[in-house]
């Protein structure tokens, strides 16, 4: 049996994945969906958001289950299945990166997120800045120096961001029922900026010791494809799926993702194997 611990992207909670548990359950398997910190049920308040309270929050999952998990990172929270492999790669029998960030080590999502012109969501997330300041603002956090006036900076120009309503359908859901947009409607949320600007601190010995597999959607209209094999070819997976689906494959064909999942699980067992 596995274990699989989900973590949703950007703007979504643990209500993310309410079709793929069900089918997940049914076939023996175990799933845990999360709300990262400040999102769902999670009452932290977008101050207390960084990359590491989010990976705390996974950590502290991972600690209390006597089995080692699945690692499943949707769309920006690539970036803490990565950092939390780091923290606890004896506890972690694969990563699953679905539409997700794939960061290498010394670079954060924004450096990544900004080369994606296509995306719709970059193009409609407000409040929006400048582009330069933008750019800016990831040079600064680049140098430890420079680091904390870039949180000042940022702390004071804008904490969050929020997804433009009128693009939801078309960034996230193009390929889903209208309910699912309907649901959005209500339950979509502000996202913390904290996480994207912070460089990811990752190791031979214990993140990459690790074995991951990429699940692409080759109709993502948020990640986009040009944007997912650029991380890809930055970071090599062990392996490479593609659905043909756009940014919320949970939700348009939660069957075939879970398939998917299955199948990472079974080559994590036999890649393990050959490692052990």
């Amino acid at each position: 049996m596995a274990t699989f611990l989900f973590l949703h992207g950007s703007f979504h909670a643990a209500w993310n994945w309410h079709k793929v548990l069900p089918i997940l359950n049914a076939a023996g398997h175990k799933g845990i969906s999360l709300d990262m910190p400040g999102h769902g049920q999670d009452t932290t308040s977008f101050r207390g958001v960084s990359l590491s309270s989010c990976v705390r929050k996974v950590t502290q999952c991972v600690d209390e289950l006597e089995e080692k998990v699945i690692l499943v990172g949707h769309s920006r929270n690539g970036i803490v299945i990565s950092q939390a492999a780091e923290a606890r790669p004896e506890k972690v029998c694969g990563l699953v990166y679905l539409a997700a960030y794939l960061v290498p080590h010394g670079a954060t999502m924004m450096e990544y997120a900004i080369q994606d012109k296509e995306s719709l969501v970059f193009q409609n997330v407000a409040p929006t800045m400048d582009t330069n300041m933008l750019l800016l603002l990831i040079r600064l956090f680049r140098h430890s120096i420079f680091r904390k006036l870039g949180s000042v900076m940022l702390s004071k120009r804008m904490q969050t961001h929020v997804l433009r309503q009128h693009i939801y359908k078309e960034a996230l859901y193009h390929d889903c029922v209208d309910e699912i947009t309907d649901l959005a409607n209500v339950l979509l949320e502000a996202e913390s900026n904290w996480s994207g600007f912070t460089p990811l601190k990752l190791t031979k010995e214990k993140y990459h010791q690790v074995p991951k597999v990429y699940i692409e959607c080759s109709q993502d209209r948020a990640v986009t494809p040009y944007i997912q094999k650029r991380m890809c070819n930055d970071t090599p997976c062990d392996k490479i799926y593609s659905l043909d689906s756009g940014h919320s494959p949970f939700f348009s064909m939660p069957d075939v993702l879970v398939t998917t999942l299955l199948d990472s699980y079974h080559f994590f067992n036999r890649t393990n194997a050959e490692v052990a």
